[in-house]
């Protein structure tokens, strides 16, 4: 990856959105705004509502292992506070491993969506043999639990341990090589982009242009249910609300 593409360590919150907003929750530190607000654009671009994005602290290279996970769970569960006092509606733990997202439901009134859980909800709704494509050994147990037995095989683009390598040119050509082989090898007819940094590259789009393979980019998935906590029920009133939270705590 090229230097200008490398995250540097201090976080830096995006401007505040006026009225009701979904808070992003990005688990890569970095000082660039744009950096930091691009998931956030993307779901104000395909679901018209206004985001506020902001970071944790001490993260360049986001979470890639167990012991980046334990490392971010707290200051996750800190900023969800933050953002939920700030006048967050919903909040989207950017991560498909959806770290502390128990832990943050916990500790704020408002839904707390992951991306991870998301994105393997909407791939059962599109395929019947979904594969997983990701950055650690090992399938997220939050995308895991939800897919079950319709999951059919899983893989690491070769070279690609963290999200930053994800950046690179080379890695998301490891990336299509490791989804079609995913298709090829596995028979899987939907992919989970088990990663968000498969978003900020752009990897769905490239897959179905390309090879007319179909994924599920995680980002997407969690605007989706994220939208439909804004216009599904928060206008319904408590019954509604509480209601429908449940449906979300099931993801």
């Amino acid at each position: 990856m090229t230097a200008s593409h490398t995250p540097s360590v201090r976080p830096l919150p995006s401007s505040p959105a006026p009225g009701r907003h979904v808070g992003v929750i990005r688990v890569l530190t970095s000082d660039d705004p744009a950096f930091v607000d691009a998931h956030g654009r993307a779901l104000e671009e395909r679901y018209g509502f206004a985001t506020v994005s902001r970071c944790i602290p001490d993260q360049p290279h986001g979470i890639h292992s167990d012991r980046t996970a334990d490392l971010a769970e707290p200051k996750i569960e800190r900023l969800a506070r933050e953002m939920a006092d700030g006048g967050a509606a919903v909040l989207i733990v950017s991560c498909a491993a959806d770290p502390a997202l128990e832990r943050a439901r916990a500790a704020v009134t408002v839904p707390v969506i992951g991306a991870g859980s998301s994105a393997a909800a909407v791939a059962l709704a599109m395929g019947g043999r979904i594969g997983v494509l990701g950055i650690t050994d090992t399938v997220p147990p939050a995308v895991m639990d939800v897919l079950g037995d319709r999951f059919v095989g899983h893989l690491r683009p070769e070279g690609v341990h963290d999200t930053t390598a994800l950046l690179t040119e080379e890695g998301g050509r490891a990336a299509v090589r490791a989804a079609r082989q995913l298709v090829e090898d596995a028979g899987a007819d939907v992919l989970v982009l088990a990663c968000t940094g498969m978003a900020t590259i752009g990897l769905g789009p490239r897959l179905l242009r390309e090879w007319g393979i179909r994924s599920v980019d995680p980002v997407a998935a969690a605007g989706l249910f994220a939208s439909f906590a804004l216009t599904g029920f928060l206008a319904e009133g408590p019954d509604a609300q509480a209601g429908d939270e449940r449906v979300l705590r099931l993801l």
